[in-house]
């Protein structure tokens, strides 16, 4: 489990494919201050199990799954990642649950800076967007972030100077393929409403006390 909160931007050093998978060294500080084998570690926001690290770097194996829904299949030697441990039980919730289980990408659109904000709009496909609502959570390469508007073929997110710093989002432009993550509670709402097959009814909220 993580909250989005980005501890430190890393880069990928080395990245051996296989036919349809392919593991993954990174260069990094901060995580591997208390790291051990099996630990998971957010790499733009597709949660990865250290398979093996040293002083500078851990490795992964990323499955062929993981590869299809997220952007890791156009990563380069050198590419920067965002990266965040998981959360400790005792830890600050800083931002909102994230699984590090990605939904599919989107496309950013434009940027706009906004006095000292930068605003992306952020192309994605109908299923997604029908799980993302305006003023939720949504996570963009791994990064908390509250969904400023939404329309019928995209969203917007407002991003403060420290996020931009911090992250690879202030390097991102139009063109630039994103990890999206959408609200796991709207998941479990979305289902709820589909497997009732009348819809929400006074009946429907009268048998869940509501």
């Amino acid at each position: 489990m993580f909250t989005g909160i980005v501890e430190e931007i890393g880069k990928i050093k080395n990245i051996r494919r296989g036919s349809a998978s392919c593991r993954l060294t990174v260069s990094a500080d901060k995580v591997l201050e208390d790291v051990k084998i099996g630990d998971s570690i957010a790499t733009s926001g597709v949660c990865l199990t250290v398979t093996d690290f040293d002083k500078n770097s851990f490795t992964a194996d990323v499955m062929h799954e993981s590869l299809d829904r997220s952007a890791l299949s156009s990563l380069k030697n050198g590419d920067p990642v965002n990266l965040e441990r998981a959360m400790p039980a005792d830890g600050r919730f800083g931002g909102h649950i994230v699984t590090g289980h990605i939904d599919g990408t989107g496309r950013i659109i434009k940027t706009r800076r906004d006095d000292n904000a930068i605003w992306y709009t952020v192309g994605a496909d109908r299923p997604l967007l029908a799980q993302i609502v305006e003023k939720g959570s949504i996570t963009i390469d791994g990064i908390s972030l509250t969904v400023a508007g939404c329309g019928s073929d995209s969203f917007e997110v407002s991003v403060i100077p420290h996020t931009a710093a911090q992250t690879t989002l202030g390097g991102k432009r139009a063109g630039a393929i994103v990890n999206l993550e959408t609200d796991i509670l709207c998941k479990y709402v979305q289902k709820l409403m589909k497997t009732e097959s009348g819809g929400v009814t006074k009946d429907l909220l009268k048998r869940y006390d509501f």
